[in-house]
């Protein structure tokens, strides 16, 4: 058989990786402890262990962020929402909601003033329009 018409084939040799000269250091970590502990009672009325799994908005935060299990993050769930309907966990943090309200007073006192200014200079513009209706129109003597 001819070199030329012959089928491709592999080498036999094994190919050996080299071998690295540069090594990535192992990190050290310091492994967390769990936020439940074993004794710890999931139960909405250990209000200590559920207000750590609330931001300061009073939103549930998730699974990744608590570092729980998935059962123990849907009890965590289950008793906040209890807590909240039996009204000893707000829904919403009552800080952020006096902070909007204080927002919307001073919206509300801006629009006001904002309100009368424009009544005033309306006004002002009526009483300038009654005073040239009264004398006629203002003509230049040549």
């Amino acid at each position: 058989m001819d070199k030329s018409k012959q089928p491709f084939h592999k080498p036999k040799r094994s190919f050996h990786k080299p071998k690295r000269s540069f090594h990535k250091p192992k990190r050290s970590f310091r492994r967390r402890l769990p936020p439940i502990g074993s004794g710890d009672r999931i139960d909405y009325r250990n209000m200590s262990l559920i207000s750590r799994f609330i931001s300061e908005q009073g939103k549930i935060l998730s699974r990744r962020v608590n570092r729980l299990t998935l059962k123990q993050q849907r009890l965590i769930t289950i008793a906040i929402k209890q807590a909240r309907i039996l009204s000893l966990l707000p829904f919403l943090n009552n800080e952020k909601r006096f902070k909007r309200i204080k927002n919307e007073k001073r919206f509300e006192r801006i629009k006001n003033e904002r309100r009368f200014e424009r009544i005033k200079n309306e006004k002002r513009f009526e009483r300038t329009k009654s005073i040239s209706r009264a004398t006629g129109p203002r003509t230049r003597n040549k």
